[in-house]
């Protein structure tokens, strides 16, 4: 993989040599909450209070090397909506307040970065190096089965002009097939969406299945018309890894959430 695990000033975050514009993936290491979410917790509105938020968003943006001033949040509700962002959106999530819901952000605006959130779901950030337009997607299995990701890649065609075949994705850390174990409405919900493709990523063990959701977001790119080796994958499972994330699945609603995000220069 292309993924880096990187440390600066003690917050520990990702990066993908894949990607040639500021962005990066967060864990849960360098911040300043309390436990439960310490300590690099990027989830607004929980216990920890806002001074703490700004103030991992701060650490969490200097590392990324983006505006934290002008960062623009998700608001994810497992759905497919895809939001086009403009200079009007700067702020929306820390400073504003979100006048939307979307699991998915796209903008060819500079300076414009975009956040989507995860403890255990998928985040994927995408880039355009023709247009510069830059995304940033939710995708957990609503999201996957719903085909999130073949909507954010239209909608960067639509609105930017962004060729599939030109665009590179960085799929980040998530739960993966050895801790996702599920009854059948999820494969059912991912072979409804993908039919046969859905197979490879779908393992039968005793009455459970044991899903892997990187490899469905990634065939999913494919579907949308992206090159294989356009597109890095993680590969680390946030569930077997307490060390350094959040896993809704292991912790349930005390902790706190990573973030991804991405800046077109």
């Amino acid at each position: 993989m292309a993924f880096q695990i990187q440390e600066q000033n003690g917050v520990v975050f990702l990066t993908s040599s894949l990607l040639p514009v500021p962005h990066a993936f967060s864990t849960r290491l360098g911040g300043v909450s309390p436990a439960p979410w310490d300590s690099l917790n990027l989830r607004p509105g929980m216990g920890d209070g806002g001074d703490a938020l700004r103030e991992n968003y701060r650490r969490f943006c200097g590392c990324a090397g983006v505006s934290m001033d002008r960062l623009v949040l998700s608001r994810q509700v497992h759905e497919t909506t895809v939001r086009p962002c403009t200079a009007g959106d700067a702020g929306k999530g820390l400073d504003r307040q979100r006048d939307y819901t979307a699991d998915s952000l796209i903008t060819d605006e500079k300076d414009l970065p975009l956040a989507v959130f995860s403890a255990d779901c998928g985040v994927i950030l995408l880039h355009d190096p023709v247009s510069g337009a830059v995304g940033g997607v939710h995708a957990g299995w609503r999201g996957c089965a719903g085909g999130i990701l073949e909507r954010a890649v239209q909608a960067m065609g639509r609105n930017y002009g962004a060729k599939p075949e030109n665009l590179l994705a960085a799929i980040g850390p998530c739960i993966g097939q050895c801790c996702f174990e599920t009854d059948g409405d999820v494969p059912d919900a991912m072979r409804s969406a993908l039919g046969a493709d859905a197979e490879p990523f779908l393992e039968r063990r005793g009455s459970k299945y044991h899903i892997d959701l990187a490899g469905l977001n990634r065939q999913w790119l494919l579907r949308s018309g992206m090159l294989p080796e356009r597109i890095d994958v993680c590969g680390l499972c946030t569930a077997c890894r307490p060390d350094l994330f959040w896993s809704h699945r292991k912790m349930g609603d005390a902790r706190g959430v990573q973030a991804a995000v991405i800046s077109a220069k």
